[in-house]
């Protein structure tokens, strides 16, 4: 196999997987680990590779890979973590939900929840739960993101800012050591902070390939978050910093 074609290929390894790990690839390609080790140093200069321990991870920067994509990494773990979250989320609630295809699974798993109100800037959230007949939804407006069905902007700010929720359930593309919760968009951002502002509680959803990950705008800290729901242990330093913030760790799966 051409060199060309095996960046191809692993390039498609990282936006499946979140991660390529040496030895699992060159399995999978049928090549040494050293040329995978070359390959992904090749990627690594060109911008869209990480280099880690073991492997690569998608480079980060300013922008966010495509919501498809993301929509296709960690299904099965997105889903444990909706089912955990889902589970602590009563009947009869005030529910707020930012964008994300992690909050998207939580509303798949909301769907036999009785006399709950939604509110949401993501129109991914809000068709989903058109199933479920016990749901009041409230999309709050503003301007769209055609490239994830996201509200942002200040009238979703203006929307979000007239309740007091129950919850707002919260997912992020990447997480500091520090424990900052971070995303790619200011305006994105800026109807998080709101809804976590007008909650008297904030659960966070965000599987591990999140702790590998860096984004510009910071949206919270997790010492903001009553229960975090992931599908690995962080760290042991971020889970110290959890311990002593108070913030519940639930790994799900």
């Amino acid at each position: 196999m051409s060199q060309t074609f095996r960046l191809d290929d692993l390039m498609q390894i990282a936006r499946e997987d979140g991660r390529i790990v040496a030895e699992d690839a060159a399995a999978r390609l049928g090549v040494t680990v050293q040329t995978i080790r070359r390959d992904l140093l090749k990627l690594s200069e060109a911008g869209k590779l990480t280099r880690v321990h073991g492997g690569a991870v998608l480079a980060s920067g300013t922008s966010n890979i495509g919501y498809d994509d993301r929509r296709a990494l960690y299904t099965d773990e997105k889903a444990a973590i909706a089912a955990a979250c889902a589970a602590e989320i009563p009947d009869n609630a005030a529910i707020f939900m930012n964008i994300g295809t992690t909050t998207e699974a939580v509303a798949r798993a909301l769907l036999a929840h009785r006399d709950i109100l939604v509110v949401t800037n993501n129109l991914n959230v809000a068709n989903t739960l058109v199933a479920n007949p016990d749901c009041r939804i409230v999309v709050a407006g503003g301007q769209l993101r055609r490239t994830d069905g996201g509200l942002v902007g200040t009238l979703a700010n203006t929307i979000v800012e007239q309740f007091k929720f129950d919850l707002a359930i919260i997912g992020c593309s990447a997480m500091d050591d520090d424990g900052d919760l971070l995303d790619f968009d200011i305006m994105e951002v800026g109807v998080s902070q709101t809804a976590i502002r007008r909650a008297r509680r904030t659960f966070l959803v965000a599987d591990h390939s999140k702790f590998s990950r860096s984004a510009p705008a910071r949206i919270a800290s997790l010492a903001d978050i009553d229960t975090f729901f992931t599908d690995r242990k962080p760290s042991h330093d971020l889970a110290s910093r959890c311990t002593a913030w108070n913030t519940r760790v639930v790994v799900a799966g």
